[in-house]
Formats: C-alpha cells, structure tokens, sequence
C-alpha cells in the first residue's frame, strides 16, 4: 500500500492488494481524481478515514449492447410516468446518494468533502448526472465521471419503486447513441448483474481505457 504525498501521482493498480486498495492520502483536488479515474482508479473511504484509493480486480462493468431491461421494466419505461434529465440538477443527485439508506450500511462514503470535489468536477463537465422526476419530484437519479468513451458509474439513488432503474437505463442509452465503449461500475452487486453488468479483469478494463 502506498501513502500519498502532495505530488500527483499513483503507483501502477498491479501494486493494489487482493481487496484492491492501492494507495491512502493525498486529497481530492480536480486534477488527482482525473488522473485516478484515467488510471482506473477511485476513491471510496468514510469520513472517519483518511482517503482510500482503490482499484478492485476484478472489475464489474455494463457492455452497453448487453444493458438487461426486463419486460416489466420496458413497461414501466412504456408508460413515460417519469422524466428523465441530463446533468441539470448535479448537486442534488450525489446530496441524495449521499442521504439514502442502504441495507447493510450504516452511514455513507459519500462525505461532504466528496461532494465539493465531485461538484467541481461537474462544473468542469467532467462529473456528470442523471435526474428522474415524477410529477416535477426528484425521485431519483446516477451520477460519474465522464472520460469520453468510459463512463465511470459513482452511485445512484432511489426515493419510488425504478427510479434508480430508469436513471441508469436512461444513461446507458445516451452512452450507447454516443459510441461510448463501457460503463464502469466498479464492484459486483447482485443489483448491477440483474441489469447485465459482468466482471471483467482489471487488465481488461485498463486496455479498455488505454484504447
């Protein structure tokens, strides 16, 4: 494990433990957390620890021609109850991804330093969000960082049943018109393989970014 200093730098992710943490320091400036995520890189600590750089293998991901949409799912979809939007309300979708219980997690990784550094990332247009409304309510939304042809998927959030469902399917689907190659999702969960994501190994993901 490497402890960073102010310099912006991260050791080679083959140097990352069998848990895939790689490094502990540094801080969340702009230009760092752009070179981690380019590096196949992020953070993911609580606010009572120092920052924890991981880089997991393997790798969950979602080739975006294998995105699984249920039939009950494309009837919801069918039904354009909800409203989709794209970046518009940024700060409100990761405050409400850092708001939600999750089962199984007492508190949040989303600490407000993450949120002040991810919204500069936005206005930056490198972090970006999906908004899912009903009846002019946010009920749910996904944000990540955008790299061009990857986007590195952060969290997402859900207040009614799909919300969070519809905000991803919606982000794949602009992805997919765009020629993006890969949407990264960093961890398996069983949510995100009902959806069609896979792991992959972490050299895999890297040529994906490399190319």
């Amino acid at each position: 494990m490497y402890f960073l200093s102010e310099e912006l730098f991260f050791p080679p992710v083959s140097e990352a433990d069998s848990d895939g943490i790689l490094a502990v320091g540094g801080d969340l400036s702009p230009e760092r957390l752009l070179l981690a995520y380019r590096s196949g890189i992020f953070p993911w600590f609580e606010a009572d620890e120092p920052i924890i750089w991981w880089s997991p293998n393997p790798r969950m991901v979602l080739f975006l021609d294998e995105l699984v949409v249920s039939k009950s799912m494309r009837n919801i979809l069918n039904r354009n109850s909800f409203k989709v939007t794209f970046n518009q309300n940024f700060r409100e979708v990761i405050s409400n991804c850092q708001k939600i219980k999750r089962n199984g997690q007492n508190g949040t990784w989303i600490t407000n330093d993450m949120i002040e550094a991810y919204c500069k990332l936005n206005e930056l247009g490198i972090a970006k969000s999906v908004e899912v409304w009903l009846n002019d309510t946010l009920v749910g939304g996904v944000y990540g960082i955008d790299l061009g042809t990857v986007f590195c998927g952060e969290s997402m959030f859900s207040y009614v049943s799909n919300a969070s469902k519809v905000a991803f399917i919606a982000l794949v689907n602009q992805l997919k018109a765009a020629h993006y190659k890969v949407l990264d999702c960093q961890v398996y969960n069983e949510h995100l393989e009902s959806l069609g994501c896979r792991e992959i190994e972490r050299t895999d993901f890297m040529e994906l970014l490399k190319n």
